[in-house]
């Protein structure tokens, strides 16, 4: 069983996502990433890209993790906060301690892809 079928499938992914964009938007520091920003394209993505980073679905059909964050200057105070964010949520919504650390380890993997080489360590979005 994949652990996007031992935390209860698209309807845990589906309610984690939206409370984690009502969250975010809302956070003071990660909120002006978020400005301008289709919600409603991204959290589609964001559910697809769950899925199947989950294991529930074998293809994923948007841009690499590193395309999608290039030139967003995210810096790894920001990465922290929304893991946070997400740890939160999915305890929860009831995952049992092994799948929240199996999440977030999957999600925290992917944080130099996120990141790159621009963090500054100031936790702020750049302004234009």
């Amino acid at each position: 069983m994949s652990i996007f079928d031992a935390i209860g499938g698209t309807p845990v992914v589906s309610a984690t996502v939206a409370v984690l964009y009502d969250r975010v938007t809302a956070d003071p520091l990660l909120a002006p990433w978020f400005d301008g920003i289709d919600l409603r394209k991204l959290k589609a993505h964001q559910r697809e890209f769950l899925t199947v980073a989950l294991g529930g679905a074998d293809e994923f059909n948007g841009r690499t993790i590193a395309q999608a964050h290039d030139g967003l200057a995210i810096t790894g105070v920001a990465f922290d906060a929304l893991l946070e964010h997400l740890r939160e949520i999915i305890e929860d919504l009831g995952v049992e301690p092994e799948g929240v650390a199996v999440i977030l380890d999957r999600v925290g993997s992917l944080r130099s892809d996120v990141i790159g080489d621009t963090d500054t360590g100031t936790g702020t979005a750049p302004r234009e």
